[in-house]
């Protein structure tokens, strides 16, 4: 989910263990040419969703190894969770909604709540319940996040794919 540290986490498991760090959303923005949320107000939300899914099958398919933070609605599209189910050891970053709401603060440059006039406590609420069935069948295991800082997630992060202080590479 947005604000769950996907990136943030990603970027220090990846600089562990020697990897590249890949950021979906980040890929998606390269290959259209704009930002995700002119994306979305270009092509709505499909028209992303289907970029999204072109760009996170190719990044999963590289031969590397690599650290991938997947955006966090890539699991709606069935294709998206058979290529993250088969690509490597799958962390949800488990976060609650109201702490998922502090962390994104009024939701700008989020389509997803900047378009839901409860705000956006209330959409991650109904945004979490659509997926968190989708994340628990794709997660190997799950962190919860809330009352962690970045380094300590990571370092589980690190736990679970067996890599140690001494791991690079």
């Amino acid at each position: 989910m947005m604000g769950a540290g996907k990136s943030t986490v990603g970027r220090l498991v990846a600089a562990h263990l020697g990897w590249p760090f890949v950021d979906t959303d980040a890929e998606v923005e390269r290959s259209v040419g704009m930002p995700v949320a002119e994306i979305f107000a270009a092509r709505g939300e499909a028209g992303f969703r289907t970029a999204e899914a072109a760009v996170t099958a190719s990044v999963l398919a590289g031969p590397a190894r690599s650290v991938v933070s997947v955006g966090g609605g890539a699991v709606l599209d069935p294709g998206t969770r058979t290529a993250v189910r088969g690509a490597g050891t799958v962390v949800w970053l488990r976060a609650r909604p109201d702490t998922l709401a502090r962390r994104v603060g009024k939701g700008r440059n989020r389509p997803l709540l900047s378009d839901d006039g409860d705000g956006p406590a209330a959409a991650l609420t109904r945004i979490d319940g659509q997926r968190r069935a989708l994340y628990g069948e794709l997660a190997a295991e799950v962190i919860d996040v809330d009352d962690l800082s970045p380094d300590a997630v990571a370092r589980r992060v690190l736990t679970v794919v067996g890599a140690t202080t001494e791991d690079r590479g």
